[in-house]
């Protein structure tokens, strides 16, 4: 299967840049992306953010797909226990209008206690609303007409209207780590969204184990990612960005777990980064280097799990857009490129 290339906008701002110019220099790049070559724009939800990031996927999908014409739009990933099915199911339907057939709809549990429980929604009920959720809402986009009596949602013979173009629904895509979320998008005939080292193998399983074809469906993983003309100023550029990064997602990690800060392992400082030119992200390495060491990488990454979308998170926290254009314009020039050719042989 050909290798989809995707980029991860989170539209993370922790330099206060001034929010309407920041939104639109983002999404000037995302329409940037498109004639770049880029596949897809992948879109990603968090709550309560000091640096803002993205908390509505639905208006700013919607802002993509009016300046594009091509490029497929996701999110990875959306997360459906703080929403409401029927809303989600409506707000899928019309994008998919808008974009002209062009949206994944991707969702998971979410792993922060402060965004479900800051807003009256226990976290502890994630996994029952998920269960409940995303059947409804893929019988609702396959058209059906949905009567439930449900312990979250009780609905009465809804159709939605208007419907979404791709049929029999817009492509679904679950998110998760752990064994049961993995076992329940194989079990409902999903696509994955990857959540780390051995998933995508466990979810390979699971698939065949409900007499299901790994081929027929879709494997995709997000990789923090810079790419500029040598390894050392990738490293140079990048390292900040990715430290801020990585601190955000240990704590909130940390916090999902109950861990306090001060037990919180120390992380490299930036100059430590860049000199030993490697970081660890969740036991997995980064895409950062020349084009030829990212290619290495991917082709590495690879070599050990089935990968059939790389969504490459590039627009990383507190990079200047100069910078995050330049890594693209490297990547879909040196690449892609690659990886086209590979396919075509």
């Amino acid at each position: 299967m050909t290798l989809q290339f995707g980029l991860l906008w989170p539209f993370r701002n922790p330099d206060s840049v001034p929010w309407d110019e920041f939104y639109r220099s983002h999404l000037d790049l995302v329409v940037e992306s498109e004639r770049m070559g880029f596949d897809e724009a992948w879109l990603t939800e968090h709550h309560f953010v000091d640096d803002g990031y993205s908390p509505s996927l639905f208006p700013i999908g919607a802002a993509i797909a009016a300046r594009t014409d091509r490029i497929r739009i996701g999110t990875f990933l959306l997360l459906l226990p703080l929403h409401n099915p029927v809303q989600v199911a409506e707000d899928t339907a019309t994008l998919d209008i808008i974009s002209g057939g062009r949206f994944d709809l991707g969702v998971g549990l979410g792993y922060r206690p402060g965004e479900f429980d800051d807003q009256g929604i226990p976290a502890r009920e994630r996994a029952s609303r998920m269960r409940e959720s995303l059947p409804i809402v893929r019988r609702l986009l396959s058209g059906e007409n949905v009567t439930i009596d449900g312990k979250y949602s009780n609905l009465n013979d809804i159709r939605i209207t208007p419907p979404a173009l791709q049929q029999p629904h817009p492509p679904m895509w679950v998110g998760g780590t752990a064994p049961k979320a993995i076992e329940r998008a194989a079990a409902m005939g999903m696509h994955f969204l990857s959540g780390g080292p051995g998933s995508a193998a466990l979810y390979d399983d699971a698939l065949r184990a409900h007499g299901r074809n790994p081929r027929d469906f879709h494997v995709a993983a997000t990789v923090p990612t810079y790419v500029a003309r040598t390894r050392e100023q990738a490293w140079e550029i990048a390292a900040e960005p990715l430290r801020y990064m990585a601190a955000s997602y240990l704590k909130w990690t940390a916090e999902a777990k109950g861990i306090a800060d001060a037990d919180l392992p120390a992380l490299p400082s930036a100059e430590e980064i860049v000199k030993r030119q490697s970081m660890d992200f969740f036991g997995e390495d980064m895409l950062v280097g020349s084009p030829h060491d990212v290619i290495e990488k991917i082709e590495t990454y690879r070599a050990g799990a089935r990968l059939t979308h790389l969504v490459a998170a590039m627009a990383l926290p507190g990079m200047a857009v100069h910078q995050i254009r330049a890594s693209m314009e490297l990547f879909a020039g040196k690449v892609i490129p690659h990886f086209c050719e590979s396919n075509s042989r």
